[in-house]
């Protein structure tokens, strides 16, 4: 293997011109840094296709870091683990009428239940395939997105508890989800804590025995001790994220970027001072200077509001986008610096700025950055197992 391979830089990559390099040792020290410090196990959350890192490499890679479940949002995402042949605990929780509930009750994929349609929907395909489903129950405790609400939670509580006396499921867990973990001091944190807490409580009464509870997104499970439980939902910082500034860097939790995004210039020229670059010409050069084209834009996941903003490392200094970004490219300037075309640009990544860095001149977060890098650009996983 070149050199190049070793880095991303695959035939495919070359010929594209980008590649979005995902390192699983990274992702597989970041779950081993976060399961030491939380003391429970951990759930890796490989829904969007993984954030944008690929979902079947990094599910398999979160697994062999020791992570005893996986969690996706959508049916469809579960099925396609079982297909690829992952194994092991898998639980999906979005799901509208007309999901494959067989498929999952067949897969032995744990089905998250917020409301009775969707549990008659599971006891259905339990009964068609004459098998015992696993559903977890999910309250609604202030995010007011899915889940049961607590007006509602004792009559579903009493009919997953009927169904599973009769041996059509087995209820395996019970979860919530946070609306401000990432501002540990919320008081809407103590708030969900405590409706949690007594849902449980109703659950036990009726007789459930759930595997797990779990509450805790990465936020919580690295900032709130008390949201643990038996497991925690680890997402963003699995990718070696930051789950927000009031919990800390990437850096101060120890973590490790998984992506990295780089191209390779596709045209390097001198022009003259007072050249309008791009779009709109929202940037002029102030003097004779040399400009990259980046065959990466809006299309590929480039944030438009980039324009003038985001942060490039080009010719060994990290600069920003020359006016505006269009749908397949950036301009960058080099100023007077050596550059040819085929050198690498680092976008974000291990090196150069983090996505992070781009959240923050974009005024969002650094999930959105590299869950929205486009199918255009390859990916190429480094540190595969050979397993």
């Amino acid at each position: 293997m070149s050199v190049d391979q070793q880095a991303g830089w695959t035939p495919r990559a070359l010929a594209r011109g980008a590649v979005a390099t995902v390192d699983l040792d990274a992702l597989r020290h970041n779950l081993r840094v976060v399961g030491e410090r939380v003391g429970t196990d951990v759930m890796a959350v490989v829904k969007a296709d993984a954030y944008g890192h690929g979902l079947v490499e990094c599910a398999r890679a979160a697994q062999e870091a020791g992570a005893t479940w996986l969690g996706v949002a959508l049916p469809t995402e579960a099925v396609r683990l079982r297909e690829a042949g992952v194994t092991g605990r898998v639980l999906t929780w979005l799901e509208v009428p007309g999901s494959p509930f067989d498929d999952c009750v067949a897969r032995d994929i744990d089905v998250t239940v917020s409301a009775p349609w969707a549990l008659d929907s599971v006891l259905a395909a339990a009964r068609r395939l004459g098998v015992t489903a696993r559903v977890q129950l999910k309250l609604d405790s202030g995010l007011s997105r899915n889940g049961s609400t607590m007006a509602d939670w004792p009559a579903l509580v009493a009919a997953a508890r009927a169904a599973e006396v009769d041996g059509a499921l087995a209820v395996t867990g019970i979860w919530t989800h946070f609306a401000c973990a990432d501002e540990p001091d919320h008081p809407s944190v103590r708030r969900q804590l405590d409706q949690f807490d007594e849902a449980l409580g109703l659950a036990d009464v009726a007789g459930l025995r759930p595997e797990v509870r779990h509450a805790a997104n990465s936020a919580a499970a690295l900032a709130i001790p008390a949201a643990r439980y038996d497991l925690v939902r680890i997402g963003i910082a699995m990718y070696g994220l930051s789950p927000g500034p009031e919990v800390g860097t990437g850096t101060e939790l120890g973590l490790r970027p998984v992506m990295s995004l780089r191209a390779r210039l596709a045209s390097v020229k001198r022009v003259p001072s007072g050249s309008g670059v791009s779009y709109g010409h929202l940037y002029s050069t102030a003097h004779e200077t040399t400009l990259g084209v980046v065959p990466v834009g809006y299309a590929d996941g480039i944030p438009r509001n980039a324009s003038n903003l985001g942060p490039l490392l080009a010719a060994g200094t990290e600069r920003t986008v020359a006016g505006r970004v269009c749908m397949d490219q950036v301009v960058v300037d080099l100023g007077d610096d050596d550059a040819v075309v085929g050198d690498e640009v680092v976008i974000f990544g291990s090196e150069g700025p983090s996505a992070d860095v781009w959240a923050s001149v974009c005024g969002t977060i650094g999930y959105e950055i590299v869950t929205r890098i486009g199918p255009r650009v390859p990916r190429e996983h480094l540190g595969v197992s050979e397993q």
